[in-house]
C-alpha cells in the first residue's frame, strides 16, 4: 500500500474570550479586547486523516503566522507525512536564513506537531506512546496564574487551584511585588499550596540583576515570608550568562526559564552553562516535539528537571504534555486563567484529579477542529497581545 501524502495545509486563526478582562492584570495591560488568538496549522492527508499543531506566535502577530504558514506550504504538499526529520530539515532550509531564531521557529512548531498528530492517527496510536512511553503516568501539576489585580480574585483563583488538588502556584511578581508575594504565600499556606514566582524578565532587556533578583528575596522574607520553590525567568534574554552566578548566591530555592527559547541547541547550551535547575521548554515555540524531547535528553545528563511551558491553546497543551511523558517528565505546567477554546477542541475531557493529569489513549494528539468550532471561535483582528505597554496604567493593589 502506498504512503500517505500531504494534500493541504491550512493556517486557521481562531480567538476567544481571556480570563477576567476585570480582574486579571495580563488582559488589563496586554490584551484590551479580552479576546485571545490561537494559531493551528492544519495539515491534511490523501486518505482524509486531519493533524494539528500550534504555534505560539499567532498570540503576538497572527496575521505574520498566517502569511508564513502560507509561504512555507508548498514544501510540503505531496509528501509523506511520517518522514518528519526530513520534512522538518527542508523547512529549516526555506526559513533559516532569515529566522532561524524567531518568528518561522513557531511556524516550523506547529507544523511538526502537526506532524505527530498526523503520524500518531496514522499507527492508531496516542503521540506519547509512538515517542516511546511505555506507561500512562499521571502528570504533576503546577497551577499558573497569579496575576490578579487584588485580594479577592486571588482568593478565588486560590480556591479553584484547591479545588483541583494542585499544591504549588506560580504567581507573577515583579521586584516591587514582594508584598505581593508574602500575601499570596499566606493565603496559599492556608489552602496547603506552596508559592512559585514568575518574575517576567523573559523579555526585558535591560534585565533586572542579580543583586536586584536578591533584594526582592529579602524582601520577601521579611515579616514571616518564604522562599519561592522556584523562581522563573529572574533575569533576561541578554543576561543568561549571570543565572549560574545568581544560583550560587541564591541556594535555597531553584531558577527555572526557557520558554522563549525557539532552539534545542540553545536550550540545551543554557543547561550545559548551569543556567537552570528546572528547563521549560515549549513544543510550539522550539521547534515541535522532536526537538522538546532533545531538552528531555540534554537535562537528564547534567541533573536538571523539565517543566513543560504550557501557556497556550490546546493543541500546544496537548503537545506539551505528550512531550512530558514520553520524556520521562514528572511535572507540567496548568494554566488556571479561564480560555473556553482550551476545553471545546478536546476529543475527551481534561482528566485533572488529584492534582494530576492523565492523558487519554486517543490516537494522535486528542484534539480536534469542526466546522463549528471555527465559527464559534472566529478569529478577532483586535485579539492580539501587546508587548509595549504602560503598567501604570493600573492601579496598585493594597497587598496587606
Amino acid at each position: 500500500m502506498p504512503s500517505p501524502r500531504i494534500v493541504r495545509v491550512r493556517p486557521v486563526l481562531l480567538s476567544a474570550p481571556y480570563a477576567d478582562a476585570r480582574t486579571d492584570l495580563e488582559v488589563l495591560l496586554h490584551l484590551p479586547s479580552g479576546w485571545r488568538t490561537t494559531g493551528l496549522v492544519e495539515i491534511t492527508l490523501d486518505n482524509g486523516v486531519v493533524g494539528l499543531g500550534e504555534g505560539y506566535l499567532a498570540v503576538f502577530a497572527p496575521r505574520v503566522f498566517e502569511t508564513i504558514v502560507e509561504l512555507v506550504a508548498p514544501t510540503l504538499i505531496g509528501r509523506d507525512p511520517q518522514d518528519i526529520d526530513r520534512l522538518c530539515r527542508d523547512l529549516a532550509v526555506v526559513t533559516g536564513y532569515w529566522s532561524l531564531q524567531g518568528a518561522a521557529q513557531h511556524v516550523l512548531s506547529a507544523i511538526e506537531i502537526a506532524l505527530q498528530d498526523c503520524r500518531a492517527q496514522l499507527q492508531g496510536v496516542p503521540v506519547w506512546r509512538l515517542l516511546g512511553a511505555a506507561a500512562n503516568r499521571p502528570l504533576k501539576l503546577y497551577a499558573s496564574g497569579g496575576d490578579a489585580t487584588g485580594p479577592l480574585p486571588m482568593r478565588q483563583e486560590l480556591d479553584r487551584i484547591q479545588a483541583l488538588g494542585i499544591d504549588v502556584v506560580k504567581i507573577r511578581a515583579r521586584r516591587h511585588q514582594a508584598d505581593k508575594t508574602r500575601w499570596c504565600q499566606r493565603q496559599a499556606a492556608e489552602r496547603g499550596i506552596a508559592v512559585a514566582v514568575d518574575m517576567t524578565q523573559n523579555l526585558a532587556v535591560p534585565s533586572q540583576s542579580v543583586d536586584e533578583v536578591l533584594g526582592f528575596v529579602d524582601e520577601v522574607l521579611r515579616d514571616g515570608g518564604r522562599l519561592p520553590v522556584f523562581i522563573e525567568e529572574a533575569l533576561g534574554p541578554l543576561a543568561t550568562r549571570h543565572y549560574a552566578e545568581l544560583r550560587a548566591r541564591l541556594p535555597g530555592t531553584r531558577m527555572a526559564g526557557g520558554e522563549i527559547v525557539t532552539t534545542s541547541a540553545e536550550l540545551n547550551e543554557r543547561i550545559a552553562q548551569g543556567c537552570y535547575d528546572i528547563a521549560q521548554p515549549d513544543a510550539t515555540v522550539i521547534g515541535g516535539i522532536g526537538p522538546t524531547l532533545e531538552v528531555f535528553s540534554a537535562a537528564r545528563r547534567h541533573g536538571v528537571e523539565v517543566y513543560v511551558h504550557c501557556w497556550g491553546g490546546p493543541v500546544g497543551m496537548m503537545a506539551n504534555y505528550h512531550a512530558a511523558l514520553a520524556g520521562g517528565g514528572r511535572v507540567a505546567e496548568w494554566p488556571i486563567k479561564p480560555y473556553a477554546l482550551r476545553d471545546a477542541m478536546l476529543v475527551h475531557p481534561w482528566q485533572v484529579t488529584g492534582g494530576t493529569l492523565t492523558l487519554a489513549e486517543t490516537p494522535g494528539l486528542g484534539v480536534r477542529l469542526t466546522p463549528q468550532i471555527e465559527r464559534d471561535y472566529a478569529f478577532r483582528e483586535d485579539a492580539v497581545y501587546h508587548c509595549l505597554v504602560d503598567p501604570a496604567r493600573v492601579p496598585a493593589a493594597d497587598w496587606r
